[in-house]
C-alpha cells in the first residue's frame, strides 16, 4: 500500500472530493483526519473508515480550530487544503461581502493550512497538497472572486515550496487544478436549471476526453503526491482536467 502508516488531514472531507481523497488514503494504508464543519456527515464518514480514520470539527478560516485539529495527531505527514466554495459571478455582480467570503474559505483557510502543517511537519518532512482549480489558471467572466481565489492558492502553493525547500525542512507543496468534476455539487446545479442535459453535455463539452472527472480521478492524484513516489516533486501544478486547459 502506497500510504501505510502515513496520517493525513483533509479538510472538506466529509462529502465530495474531500470524501473520495478519504476513502482511497484510507485504502492505500493511511490513517485519516476527516476535517469539516459538516459533523454528521463528517462523523458517518468516519464511523464507515473506522478504525483508521476519525472526524473533527474544522472551520478553515478559525486559526483555534486549527490548532485544535493539529495538536490531536501524533506525526502528520499530509495535509490535504481541499475545503472551498465557488462564489459565481461578474465584477459588477459580485458584491465586497460575497467576495471577501471567498477569499476568507478559499485563500485564508489554505494559508492557515500550510502555516500549520508546516510547524507540524518541519521536523520529519511530508507533503502539502492545496486544491486550486483550472479556474486558478484560466479566467472565466462569472467567476471573479473564484478566479482571483484559486490563482492566489495557485501561487501560494509555489512560495510555500519554495520556503519549505530553502528551509530544508523536506516538506512537499504542490496543487492540483480539477477541471469539472461530478460531486454532489453539479448535481444540485442540475437540478435548479431548467435544461440539465443541456448543461451536462457543455460541460463534457469543453473536455477533449470525451467526459467530466470523478472524485476518484482526483483522489488518484493526491495519493501519487502523498506519497513517497512524489519525493521529487514540489511547487508544481498538476492538471486534472481532462485535457480543458490545452
Amino acid at each position: 500500500m502506497r500510504l501505510n502508516g502515513k496520517t493525513a488531514l483533509i479538510t472538506g472531507g466529509s462529502s465530495g472530493l474531500g470524501a473520495a481523497m478519504a476513502r482511497r488514503f484510507v485504502a492505500e494504508g493511511a490513517n485519516v483526519v476527516i476535517a469539516d464543519i459538516d459533523d454528521p456527515n463528517g462523523e458517518a464518514l468516519a464511523a464507515e473508515l473506522a478504525p483508521k480514520a476519525r472526524y473533527v470539527h474544522l472551520d478553515v478560516t478559525q486559526e483555534a480550530d486549527w490548532a485544535r485539529a493539529v495538536e490531536g495527531i501524533d506525526t502528520l505527514d499530509c495535509v490535504i487544503n481541499n475545503a472551498g466554495i465557488t462564489t459565481a459571478g461578474n465584477i459588477e455582480q459580485v458584491t465586497l461581502e460575497q467576495f471577501r467570503h471567498e477569499f476568507d474559505i478559499d485563500v485564508v483557510g489554505v494559508f492557515l493550512g500550510c502555516k500549520y502543517a508546516v510547524a507540524a511537519m518541519k521536523n520529519h518532512g511530508g507533503s502539502i497538497i492545496n486544491m486550486s482549480s483550472l479556474a486558478g489558471i484560466k479566467a472565466t467572466a462569472d467567476l471573479v472572486a473564484y478566479n482571483g481565489a484559486k490563482a492566489a492558492v495557485t501561487l501560494m502553493t509555489k512560495s510555500v515550496a519554495m520556503h519549505c525547500a530553502k528551509s530544508g525542512y523536506g516538506i512537499r507543496c504542490n496543487s492540483i487544478h480539477p477541471g469539472v468534476i461530478h460531486t454532489p455539487i453539479l448535481d444540485k446545479v442540475l437540478a435548479q436549471v431548467p435544461n440539465p442535459d443541456e448543461v451536462y453535455a457543455g460541460w463534457v463539452a469543453v473536455h477533449p476526453i470525451g467526459r467530466i472527472g470523478k472524485p476518484e480521478d482526483i483522489a488518484a492524484m493526491a495519493v501519487y503526491l502523498a506519497s513517497d513516489e512524489a519525493n521529487f516533486t514540489t511547487g508544481a501544478e498538476f492538471r486534472v482536467d481532462g485535457g480543458s486547459s490545452i
